[in-house]
């Protein structure tokens, strides 16, 4: 057993020493201006993946927002910058739920776009096979809506994700634990380039 774990955190520590940290630092300057500009920033996932978009919303939404460790800036200060207008698709069950009964399930994050999205906004599709039906489609409409799209996917170097979207992150491993693990080490530094006063 010990051999095992070794040999896991092994693997998990290749995979995440892999991660593209331009495409991330881009990514870091791509919600900076979203913040400053107010515009609305959109993620999904199944799964762990959408775990992890609920996650990454709320460390976004409060701890990125003032209410965070570190040096950001009390969010009621006079000087603060504007807060992230974040929402993570997968958290309302009772609109999930009577999409996929009346529409169908691979039209639940789309639809909830068509709601809140407009052109400019920013969309973020989780997913470790980067085949995930709706938030591909949920990608093809925000793509045509005039988003800027990103995908945070699995080793898949062709998933449909990763062919769809502007901007792509691709963890180098298709082991749906340690992708998922590292994926949130993509989605904490995102948020925490903000919470310490990095960008």
């Amino acid at each position: 057993m010990k051999n095992w774990i070794c040999e896991y955190l092994k693997d998990q520590s290749r995979v995440t020493s892999a991660l593209p940290t331009e495409e991330i630092a881009t990514w870091v300057g791509l919600l900076a201006a979203a913040r400053r500009e107010g515009r609305g920033i959109y993620l999904c996932g199944n799964g762990g993946s959408a775990a992890n978009a609920s996650h990454f919303a709320v460390d976004l939404g409060k701890g990125a927002s003032g209410f965070g460790a570190g040096p950001a800036k009390a969010p009621d200060a006079v000087d603060a910058p504007p807060r992230f207008r974040v929402l993570s698709l997968n958290d309302n069950v009772s609109w999930m739920t009577a999409l996929s009964n009346d529409v169908g399930y691979d039209d639940v994050f789309v639809e909830q776009l068509r709601n809140y999205a407009k052109a400019g906004d920013l969309f973020l599709g989780v997913s470790v096979s980067g085949n995930s039906p709706n938030v591909a489609k949920a990608l093809d409409w925000a793509n045509a809506a005039g988003l800027t799209t990103l995908a945070l996917v699995g080793g898949k170097a062709d998933s449909r994700m990763a062919r769809t979207a502007r901007r792509v992150i691709r963890v180098e491993t298709s082991h749906y634990g340690r992708a998922e693990d590292a994926q949130m080490h993509v989605l904490h530094l995102l948020c925490y380039a903000f919470i310490e006063g990095k960008a």
